[in-house]
């Protein structure tokens, strides 16, 4: 079996699916019997105290056996061991068609690195799918996840999908838990990999007891590694908005009121809107590490678009704008230190705006050298990088 003749190896995770690993199992081997495919079916036990591991090889399955808990860890350890040059993966519950495969070793044949599954398109069976997870929960993760990584992925979350070997190993995958079906689409995405999506129908699962899915905490665990996976969208994009929108309310009334047509603004905005401005510099502070810590730590596999800044904008240049913030803040506060006598004459909405506006930029600018010297801490070399790719 370990030879590159091994065109297709159907993986299957499983933990205690001893009613119904044996039905995916004998499904699986018809599947490669009848289309003459050169394959192997590959059950990835996560430690099953039932009859799990003998059921599946009585019907004809490789079993490997991976000792670290999780989704995530018995997929992982199953690709690894598996023999095909296309893996295509399922669930053992049996509520994914494993006689229907063709149409996914098709795409993988034609040089898609990646084949998703769709059962929206292909049909969900009444009672397969909970009505939060058909109507909710599946369609706002896919849409995230498409928004996001433009993944022409509609179904992101089917766990019925193909690749290839060498598409699985460039992934470098990480997660252990349910998380890895997101990594999965996330990943050949930021790779550019090939990827194209299928027709595939589901069916109520087979076993007696309720699935190992958590619909909110597996539902969490897949939006924050969206989230943590996109340093743009959950730092960037809304710092820049909040500093936008903050900074030129915050220049207008530090000079004075504001008529916005139905109503005056006045110091109290200011001082709302200041501590917006500081927010959303806060935000493109941590969208700048992130990114640039997860570039130099590999798992970002292009060079950031910002790091072209760089060649103009070094260490002493940033200690050099947040000096300049500071002595401002500095200068405002002094100025209302020295008139501190003299508050009832200058009125206290003015007396505020010196306050404020000093403390702010006086903040502000200590953010910026402390983000200067954090981007200097983590080694960043820009001339040793490569040429920007997107």
């Amino acid at each position: 079996m370990n030879s590159p003749a091994v065109e297709l190896s159907i993986v299957l995770p499983c933990l205690n699916e001893e009613l119904t690993v044996g039905i995916c199992v004998a499904k699986a081997v018809g599947f490669l019997r009848k289309n003459n495919i050169n394959g192997e079916v590959l059950v990835a036990d996560n430690g099953s105290t039932d009859r799990s591991v003998e059921i599946a090889t009585r019907e004809g399955a490789r079993v490997v056996h991976i000792d670290r808990k999780g989704y995530g860890s018995a997929l992982r350890g199953g690709f690894e061991a598996a023999y095909g040059k296309y893996l295509i993966m399922a669930d053992s519950d049996d509520s994914y068609d494993l006689v229907n495969l063709m149409p996914f070793l098709e795409k993988l044949r034609e040089g898609y690195a990646l084949v998703m599954g769709n059962r929206f398109k292909g049909g969900i069976k009444k009672g397969a799918m909970p009505w939060h997870h058909r109507y909710i929960g599946n369609p706002i993760l896919s849409f995230i996840g498409k928004l996001f990584f433009r993944s022409p992925a509609n179904d992101f979350h089917c766990g019925l999908r193909g690749f290839t070997k060498e598409a699985i190993r460039s992934m470098d995958l990480q997660t252990t838990g349910m998380e890895l079906a997101s990594e999965i689409v996330i990943k050949a995405s930021i790779l550019g990999m090939k990827t194209c999506e299928v027709p595939t129908t589901l069916s109520p699962d087979g076993r007696d007891r309720p699935p190992h899915l958590r619909s909110f905490r597996d539902g969490w665990r897949h939006l924050r590694f969206l989230l943590l996976y996109s340093p743009s969208w959950l730092f960037l994009y809304p710092g820049m908005l909040l500093i936008l929108i903050s900074g030129i309310l915050s220049i207008f009334l530090f000079f004075g009121p504001v008529d916005i047509g139905f109503r005056y603004i006045d110091f109290h905005t200011f001082i709302g809107v200041g501590a917006i401005f500081y927010l959303g510099l806060n935000s493109l502070s941590f969208a700048t590490i992130t990114r640039v810590f997860a570039f130099q730590a590999g798992l970002l596999p292009y060079t950031p678009r910002f790091y072209s800044l760089f060649k103009y904008l070094n260490l002493e240049k940033g200690l050099l704008a947040g000096v300049l913030l500071i002595l401002l803040g500095v200068v405002l506060l002094t100025q209302a230190l020295a008139l501190s006598y003299n508050f009832a004459q200058i009125g206290f909405d003015n007396s505020v705006r010196l306050v404020f506006g000093g403390s702010l930029a006086l903040t502000s600018g200590a953010q910026i050298v402390f983000t200067s010297f954090v981007l200097s801490i983590l080694g960043l070399k820009v001339w040793n990088t490569k040429t920007p790719q997107g």
